[in-house]
C-alpha cells in the first residue's frame, strides 16, 4: 500500500507521521527546538531548526515504520500559522522568523487599520481585523524598525512553506495558511492586491496560493537525499496547523465543531459559505477543504496556562512525577479534582500572552481574582483549567451568535486526553463532547491532504469520511452545568473591568 507523510512544523517541535492509504498510522516522531525571546513580548525561531527537525523526524519514521522510500507516494505539510520567514535574493534567511505569539506589533496593527480607513473597512477587505499575531503587521514592523533587512527581502514565507521551499525549491502556500497573513482576500481565495498596495508590500515577495490538496511541487534530488526519500515525490499545499488539525478531526462538514485544548486553545467551525463577524471577534479563514471556509476562535494561553503553573509553581509534582514515573499533569489534575466546580468564587484569567479572540488585546494579562483564606492549591489549579475553558466558550458563544449550527463538538489536544478536563469542557460548554479514533491532529490531517491530493481519494471530505470515526462521548453533568452557567458571565465581566488597567500595567512595564 502507498504511504503518505504528514509533517507538522510546530512551535515547540516538528512532528512527522507516516500513514498507510487505509488510514493505519505506521510510525511517528517528534524533534524539538528552542524558542527565543530576545525582548519582552518577542518570540522568534531559526527556520534552519525546522528543516533539521524535518530531516530527523522523516528519517526516524522511515526507520521505525520499516518504510521503503519507494512506498512514499505523497507529502502533506502543516505548521504554526502567521510566522514570517524573510529570504533574500540568494534565498538565504535574513533574520530569525517572527512567530504567531509575538506581541511587538501593536502599533503596526493600528497603523494598518488607519491606512485602509478603519477596522470595519479592513474586515470588509480581508475578513479579519489586524492582530499582533498576524503576518502583515510583522512585515510592516520590519519595514519600519529594520529597514536594512527589509531592503534585502525577496521572498516572504510562512513556516511550513519555508520547509516546502527546502523540499521543492518552489515558493508556494495554501489558502488556509495564507488567510492568517491578513493579506488574503478570503472571499476570493487570492491575495488582496488593494491592501498589499496600500501597505506598500512587495507583491513579488509573496508566494503563489494553492488549494490545500493541490500539488505544489516535487522533492528535488538534494532534498530527497537529505530526507532519505526518492526524488519526485509530490508535495501538496497542506494547511495551517488549525485547518490541518480540523481535517485530522473530520471537521469538514457543517455543524461539526472542534475544541482543541493545547498550548493555545482553538474553537473551529466548518462553514460552506463565507461568514464574518462584523465586530471581528473571531477569525474567518479559508478552510483546507476546497471552496469552503471556517470560523475560528483562538485562546493564546489555554493549556499553556496549566503548563506555566507546572513549570513555575509545581516543583513538588515535577519531582514526584519523576520519582514515580508519572506525568506531573496527572498529579496536578488529581489535586484540581478535589476542588468543587466554580472553585467557590475563584477565577483565573488565562491571558498570560495577551489574547486573540474575542478580545484582540495584546496587553491583557493573567490573574487570579477572588482569592480568600478558603482557597487552596486545588482551587488554584482547577481555576486555571476552568479559566482556559471559559475562554474557549467565549469564542463558542460568538460562533453560536453567527447562526453557525453546533451539532457536535469534537475534542483534541492535551485537554482531550484528560478524563477530568473532558468532563469539565462538557460541563462548561453545556453540550456533549466527543473523541475520535486518533489524537494525531495536524500531522494526520496533512497526511490526509496528501492522500486526497495524489488521487487516493476523490476529495478531502471523502478521505475524512473513510478515516475519522467518533469513538466516545461525554455528556454534561446537570449540577456542574448549572454552576458554570451561573459563573461564566462573571468571567467576562472581570476582563472588561480590568481591560484599561492592563493597558496601564503595560505602560508601567515599558517605562521601567
Amino acid at each position: 500500500m502507498a504511504v503518505f507523510l504528514g509533517i507538522d512544523i510546530g512551535t515547540s517541535g516538528t512532528r512527522t507521521l507516516a500513514m498507510r492509504e487505509d488510514g493505519t498510522i505506521l510510525a511517528s516522531a517528534t524533534s524539538e527546538y528552542e524558542l527565543s525571546s530576545p525582548k519582552p513580548g518577542w518570540s522568534e525561531q531559526n527556520p534552519e531548526d525546522w528543516w533539521e527537525a524535518t530531516q530527523i523526524t522523516v528519517k526516524k519514521v522511515l526507520k521505525s515504520g520499516k518504510i521503503k522510500a519507494d512506498d512514499v507516494a505523497g507529502i502533506g505539510l502543516s505548521g504554526q500559522m502567521h510566522g514570517s520567514v524573510f529570504l533574500d535574493k540568494q534565498n538565504e534567511v535574513i533574520r530569525p522568523a517572527i512567530l504567531w505569539n509575538d506581541q511587538r506589533t501593536a502599533q503596526e496593527c493600528i497603523d494598518i487599520e488607519n491606512k485602509v480607513g478603519g477596522r470595519a473597512k479592513l474586515i470588509e477587505m480581508v475578513a479579519n481585523p489586524a492582530l499582533t499575531g498576524f503576518t502583515a503587521p510583522k512585515i510592516v514592523w520590519l519595514k519600519s524598525h529594520e529597514p536594512k533587512n527589509y531592503a534585502k527581502v525577496a521572498h516572504i514565507l510562512l513556516p511550513k512553506d519555508y520547509i516546502r521551499f527546502r523540499m521543492t525549491q518552489e515558493f508556494a502556500t495554501d489558502v488556509s495558511d495564507a488567510s492568517g497573513t491578513l493579506l488574503l482576500d478570503v472571499r476570493a481565495r487570492e491575495w488582496c492586491k488593494p491592501l498589499i498596495d496600500r501597505l506598500d508590500i512587495k507583491m513579488s515577495a509573496l508566494p503563489k496560493v494553492f488549494e490545500s490538496e493541490d500539488i505544489t511541487g516535487v522533492l528535488t534530488e538534494e532534498a530527497a537525499k537529505l530526507l532519505g526519500l526518492k526524488k519526485g515525490v509530490p508535495v501538496v499545499g497542506g494547511a495551517g496547523d488549525q485547518a490541518a488539525g480540523a481535517v485530522g478531526n473530520g471537521i469538514v462538514k457543517r455543524g461539526i465543531i472542534s475544541a482543541t485544548m493545547g498550548t493555545s486553545g482553538v474553537i473551529f467551525a466548518h462553514s460552506d459559505e463565507v461568514q464574518i463577524d462584523p465586530a471581528g471577534r473571531v477569525h474567518t479563514f479559508c478552510h483546507a477543504v476546497r471552496g469552503k471556509w471556517h470560523v475560528m476562535g483562538v485562546v493564546l494561553s489555554a493549556g499553556g496556562s496549566l503548563q506555566w503553573y507546572r513549570n513555575q509553581l509545581a516543583q513538588a509534582e515535577m519531582t514526584d512525577g519523576k520519582r514515580l514515573k508519572t506525568d506531573p499533569y496527572n498529579l496536578i489534575t488529581e489535586q484540581a479534582a478535589e476542588a468543587p466546580p466554580g472553585c467557590e468564587g475563584l477565577y483565573f484569567l488565562p491571558y498570560l500572552s495577551g489574547e486573540r479572540t474575542p478580545h484582540a488585546d495584546p496587553h491583557a494579562r493573567g490573574c487570579w481574582i477572588g482569592l480568600s483564606l478558603r482557597h487552596g492549591r486545588s482551587h488554584m489549579i482547577r481555576s486555571i483549567m476552568e479559566g482556559a475553558t471559559y475562554a474557549l466558550r467565549d469564542s463558542l458563544e460568538v460562533i453560536n451568535s453567527m447562526s453557525i449550527p453546533i451539532r457536535e463538538i469534537r475534542l483534541s489536544g492535551g485537554g482531550a486526553r484528560s478524563d477530568f478536563w473532558r468532563q469539565m469542557q462538557a460541563d462548561v460548554y453545556g453540550r456533549r463532547v466527543s473523541l475520535i479514533n486518533t489524537e494525531e491532529g495536524p500531522a494526520f490531517g496533512a497526511a490526509l491532504l496528501a492522500a486526497a491530493g495524489t488521487g487516493k481519494f476523490k476529495s478531502v471530505v471523502e478521505a475524512c469520511g473513510a478515516m475519522v470515526k467518533v469513538v466516545a462521548s461525554t455528556d454534561p453533568q446537570a449540577e456542574a452545568k448549572r454552576i458554570y452557567t451561573k459563573s461564566y458571565p462573571m468571567f467576562g465581566r472581570l476582563y472588561k473591568a480590568l481591560k484599561n488597567e492592563f493597558v496601564d500595567i503595560a505602560k508601567i512595564v515599558s517605562e521601567s
